[in-house]
Order: C-alpha cells, then structure tokens, then sequence
C-alpha cells in the first residue's frame, strides 16, 4: 500500500495538502477512503483482542492506555512508513512490559508513563517519528538514495508518453482565448481583492499578470484555480466552465500551477514528487513514472537530482522540480506563480529559458511576476493589477509607458514630479 498510487497520495496530502490538490489529487476522496479502511483495520483488529482476551471489559478494550498504544507507537516510530509503527513497537512494547513486570508494583501505571515520556520526546526532538529523523541523517543533501525498483521509469516510449491535453476532445476556438475571465470578483468582507476582472489570454501565449503588491495577482491565479471560489463572473476554459470547481477537477482539465513559495513533498525524491503530479495524466504506475521523467528531462533535473530528497535542494532547484510536477500530466495552460522569485542573476536566466522552451513545445503559460526586465523580455501581453482592479492590458512596450501602470507603481507624487520636471 504504502508503494501504490493510494498511499503515495496519501504520503503528498500530509505533507501539503495544497500541492496535492493542485496535482490532481481529490483529497476528500483518499481522505474518506483512508478513514474507512482504517476502520476496517481497527473494527478485525478488535474483534480478535477480544477473542485473545476472552472476557471483554470496558478498561481492557476501551482504557486510555489500549487507545493511545498503538497511536504513540506509530507516531515515535514515524508516520506513513510501513517501518514507523515496526520501529514503535520494538522500541516501546518491550520496554513498558519490561518496567511494568519490575517496577509495577512500586509505580503502579508506570506503562502509560513510558508512553507519555515517548511522546514528549518525539515531539520535541523528531516530530515526524524516528524513521523519518535517521532517513534524513543518511540522506544528506550531497547524497542521493537509490531509486526504488516499482517508480523506476522505463525506457521512453513516444506513444505511451501521451500529454493529458492532446486526450481532450474539447478545444479553444482557432482565433478565441484559451482561457476567458468575464467580471471575475472575490471579496473578503469589504475588499475586493478581485474586482470585475474580465481578460483573455489566447493559446501558444506567455501572458504576464503584473501589479504593486496586494494588487490580487496570487488571488485571481487562486480563483481560476479554485482554491477559492469567484463571488460573481464565469471563467471558461477551452470551452468548459471552471467557476466551482474544486483544485484537482481543474487541474483535470488541463491547467497546472506553482505556487508564490514553493510547495513540495520534502520528504519524498524528486522523482516521486513529479510522480505525484503524473498521477492525473497517468493509468498506471509506469506510465505515471515515464511522464515525470520526460518531465524533469524538460526542466534539466533528470540525472542526478531525480533521487534527491527534495527536502535539500537549492531554490532553483525547488522551482524547476515544482515546474516538472506541473508539467508532468501534459496541460494546456500552466500558471506560474513568481517562479523566477529568490533567484540569482545565471540561475533566473536558465529558468527564462525553460520556461521559453515550454511555450514554445505549444504549452501556453500565464506567469506572475516582479522582475520587470525579465518579464518584459519573456512575455507576449501584460495584464496589470492594482487594488484588484484590471487596469491595463496589452504589449509589453504600451503597458510599461502607460501613466496608470507608472502611477501604480511609483506613486502619484513620483508622476506629479516626473510631469513637472518634463514640463
């Protein structure tokens, strides 16, 4: 289980819920699945303590002690590992039976305050169980795990590495937009933090989103998005309507995303973080494998780096990797959001020119961004935000010069004296 796409599901929800929803992971679903199968465990797993026990009484099945056991054994021992709760087991059980049959006359309970003690210190000093702790230790960031056998990809296949977008019957009409916004809003309580947005952004495109910060930029990519739901206005794309639908449905339906601070699965490799977002483009486990390969290949992480924790990486590498689990299942549209932000002057460069080959393979992107030089070398259009407002749009060279966007920018003072000094 703990191998199968259920439980690596399971493994990417715990560690960020958010990343595995915008991968196309229904987390409700897995979540509901998880908790009935656990049920199952537990209801065969009582049925037969009572048979070993024959009498069955409140304290011996139901006591504080019996209840919180096996919680606290996985939990030292490391949750979402199948050797978490073996480790828990071998450590605690033998040790509490131990003290109890010496000292339990003379500290009556002395059980339960082995227990407490375990949890005071895995709390305090690996809050993620053993396991998790040693792995960390071994898996330096310099050193690299071994791959496990059942994710290793195979051989490269062109006909069964299939983008999820080319599957699709619905597309964008040839002269239309890809993605339509029409007097989009989103309140929180009396702000508009997107305010009747309404902007086009055509297929084969990079479209900058652009604005002073609090303009709603983050907030109109979580919109189309669907962490957070449009109070008013319709978002359609390539032809089907976005508006209420939940993170996983539209990454379904072809849209990527990265996020403003990177959202990865740190205890997982690399390999295994893009594998998550193959998931949804995938039917199998190979399949899945081979697109996150393809993948990382397209963002230069498929040698060395795709058995590193990513727990260790470097920030260009964190963005390039969240840029793979994006890419992974084949969509038509990826939003980056300030994927070029923390970056050096030669690592910013490099990421530019990826993003260039993405557009170019025929994905079209819609990118959040500060760094202006970089963006008015990289994008087709701009969008400006300001104060959730929609306040220009068009090329690059009209945008920049426009007195709106300057003002946004700069301040009303700073365009006062500018028109002065010219004047």
């Amino acid at each position: 289980m703990e191998r199968s796409r259920f439980g690596r599901s399971l493994l990417a929800i715990k560690q960020n819920e958010a990343a595995a929803s915008a991968a196309g992971i229904n987390p409700l679903r897995w979540k509901m699945l998880a908790m009935m199968l656990s049920a199952a465990i537990g209801a065969a797993a009582g049925g037969l303590y009572a048979i070993v026990l024959l009498v069955v009484t409140p304290q011996t099945m139901f006591g504080a002690l019996v209840s919180a056991q096996a919680l606290i054994m996985a939990l030292f021992g490391g949750v979402g590992v199948f050797w978490g709760p073996v480790i828990g087991a071998a450590v605690l059980v033998p040790l509490a039976e131990t003290l109890h049959a010496e000292l339990g006359s003379v500290i009556p309970g002395i059980q339960g305050v082995v227990y407490g003690i375990a949890i005071i210190v895995i709390i305090l000093l690996a809050p993620e169980g053993i396991y998790w702790r040693i792995r960390e230790w071994l898996a330096r960031p310099a050193t690299l795990i071994k791959r496990p056998v059942s994710w290793a990809p195979a051989a490269a296949n062109a006909a069964s590495v299939v983008p999820i977008a080319e599957s699709r019957t619905q597309t964008a009409p040839a002269d239309g937009p890809l993605l339509h916004l029409q007097a989009v809003r989103r309140t929180f309580g009396g702000l508009r933090a997107v305010d009747d947005v309404t902007l086009d952004i055509k297929p084969g495109t990079i479209h900058g989103i652009i604005g002073p910060n609090g303009a709603g930029k983050t907030t109109l990519f979580n919109v189309i998005n669907g962490f957070l739901a449009a109070d008013s206005g319709n978002i359609t794309f390539a032809g089907t309507k976005l508006t209420g639908l939940k993170p996983h449905d539209v990454c379904r339906h072809g849209i990527g995303r990265t996020f403003q601070v990177v959202r990865a699965f740190p205890r997982m490799t690399v390999l295994e973080n893009v594998v998550i977002g193959a998931f949804v483009g995938s039917t199998s486990n190979a399949e899945a494998a081979r697109l996150a390969m393809t993948a990382l290949d397209r963002v230069g992480l498929a040698d060395e780096q795709a058995d590193a924790i990513a727990g260790g990486l470097t920030t260009k590498q964190l963005r390039l990797m969240e840029l793979a689990r994006a890419l992974a299942p084949g969509p038509r549209l990826l939003l980056l959001d300030e994927t070029l932000a923390g970056l050096g002057h030669d690592a910013l460069e490099d990421v530019l020119r990826i993003i260039r080959q993405i557009n170019r393979d025929g994905v079209t992107i819609a990118i959040i961004e500060h760094t202006m030089h970089a963006m008015v070398k990289l994008v087709d259009r701009f969008s400006v935000l300001d104060h959730g407002k929609l306040i220009a749009d068009g090329a690059p060279a009209d945008v920049v010069k426009d007195r709106n966007v300057i003002e946004a920018y700069l301040g009303r003072k700073w365009m006062e004296r500018a028109h002065d000094s010219v004047a």
